[in-house]
């Protein structure tokens, strides 16, 4: 994989807090020519260190309050993919993970309310062949919801 320079990461930390930031915008504070932030962010989707872009939804404004990370338990660790292609067909699910300790897979949701949360447990998620158990923790804030913060001069080397 090339290497993300300083110039990179001054970008992706611009982009990754507004990405409708407007590249004349990133290029007066990179002190670089417009054509070359629409190049290095072209590279970036390339080399796949961005992956997507859009709008963030806010889901209570949608009626959804209730975010909770739900734990599944499976019969066995190998039922992951076909668990994984079933919870795909709930608009609820958004996040998945399959995951070491207590969990085969951690996922989070978002429900209208607790009747809405219980249908989807029990009538939906507890019935998926190969569950065995499911513990289920509401969030009752979210406190941090940010990207990757990237520090300037940073090499490959990770922490100690």
């Amino acid at each position: 994989m090339e290497k993300v320079d300083n110039l990179d990461r001054k970008i992706l930390n611009l982009v990754m807090n507004n990405a409708r930031m407007p590249s004349k915008e990133i290029a007066d504070i990179c002190g670089v020519s417009r054509a070359a932030i629409h190049q290095r962010l072209q590279r970036l989707i390339e080399l796949k260190v961005i992956t997507g872009s859009g709008y963030n939804v806010n889901p209570q404004e949608l009626g959804y309050n209730t975010c909770t990370y739900i734990g599944i338990r499976l019969e066995k660790g190998s039922m992951y993919r076909e668990t994984l292609r079933q919870l795909i067909t709930f608009p609820e699910v958004v996040e998945c993970h399959f995951t070491t300790g207590p969990y085969s897979m951690l996922v989070k949701v978002y429900a209208h309310d607790a009747a809405h949360l219980m249908e989807l447990l029990n009538d939906r998620i507890q019935s998926i062949v190969g569950v065995t158990a499911t513990e289920t923790l509401i969030s009752l804030e979210q406190g941090i919801n940010r990207q990757l913060q990237l520090s300037l001069d940073e090499s490959s080397k990770h922490y100690e």
